[in-house]
């Protein structure tokens, strides 16, 4: 069946989109991520202009988030205080993701911008994860106990001011590092379409050492309010935001967050890692190989915003 986008300005298979949605729901759901760093390259794959799939991605991350949240509250897998600083960064760096996003656009090189971005920010992360992940696989199948931090360690950035006591992760650590990292996912997300729940997952883990139980919870919170801030501003200044896209994604995607959110709470944490890490850099080879290998057609023509 086909429908009809009118701000992407072309027909999709209505049921194509919607399967992509559950899809994607159920990733979210699974690994505690928006699911954009995977179905933005998946619109962009099917046709969709990549200022409209980056945009669009707001409102169904929010949506996947939203059903995600409310799931691991009721679990009691929430931590308020630690979401609350990292909601505070992510709103900020979201406003200046949308900025330099629309600047992109105006000069014609977002599509440049999001393709290369892809290829580092994934492969770079994907590569980190996957090397751990598969160590920690490795020691538990020989038995071997994976080492915690003993007490009384702490690293450089856990000794910096404006320091906040997290009960609930059994953190007291500065919330400045906690602010910088959730400003770069907010930029981040804002520019690539992404939830960021990707690079907040494995840094609350190795890099703060937040439980495993509560970290998707809190992820998937900051999410949620990242992305309807950069909905919001997508829409006002952009205005590349196809809501009749998002409503067919959402449909699909609360539906696969539920699924996934209930699966994820009994995989083991190294499997889980591992095939986070697998996904990610399935996506970044995607785009790696469509930046070399030679398009269909070698000119095109697009229509660009002109600078005011």
């Amino acid at each position: 069946m086909q429908i009809y986008l009118p701000i992407a300005e072309l027909p999709v298979d209505m049921l194509l989109v919607l399967t992509l949605g559950v899809a994607v729901g159920f990733i979210s759901g699974l690994f505690g991520v928006g699911g954009g760093f995977l179905m933005t390259p998946l619109l962009i794959f099917i046709g969709i202009p990549p200022a409209v799939a980056v945009a669009t991605q707001g409102p169904q991350i929010a949506a996947s988030s939203l059903t995600g949240s409310l799931l691991y509250w009721r679990r009691r897998a929430l931590d308020f205080r630690l979401a609350g600083i990292l909601i505070v960064g992510g709103v900020v760096g979201t406003l200046l993701g949308v900025m330099f996003f629309n600047q992109m656009r105006r000069i014609g090189q977002l599509e440049t911008v999001i393709a290369v971005s892809y290829v580092v920010l994934l492969g770079s992360i994907g590569t980190l994860i996957f090397i751990e992940s598969s160590r920690a696989l490795a020691r538990s199948r020989g038995g071997k106990v994976e080492t915690r931090r003993r007490a009384g360690r702490h690293q450089w950035y856990e000794g910096l001011p404006f320091k906040m006591r997290f009960p609930r992760s059994g953190l007291y650590i500065s919330i400045i590092p906690l602010l910088a990292i959730s400003v770069f996912i907010g930029f981040v997300g804002a520019v690539l379409g992404i939830g960021g729940g990707f690079i907040l997952v494995p840094a609350l883990i190795y890099i703060f050492r937040v439980p495993s139980n509560v970290v998707v919870g809190t992820s998937l919170l900051q999410i949620l309010f990242t992305m309807i801030a950069a909905t919001l501003l997508h829409s006002v200044s952009s205005h590349a935001v196809d809501m009749f896209l998002a409503l067919v994604l959402i449909i699909g995607g609360v539906f696969g967050a539920q699924f996934g959110a209930r699966v994820g709470t009994k995989l083991r944490s190294d499997i889980f890692r591992l095939l986070l890490a697998i996904l990610i850099l399935a996506v970044a080879a995607r785009f790696a190989a469509d930046i070399v290998t030679q398009p269909v057609e070698a000119f095109s023509t697009t229509a660009t915003e002109t600078a005011r």
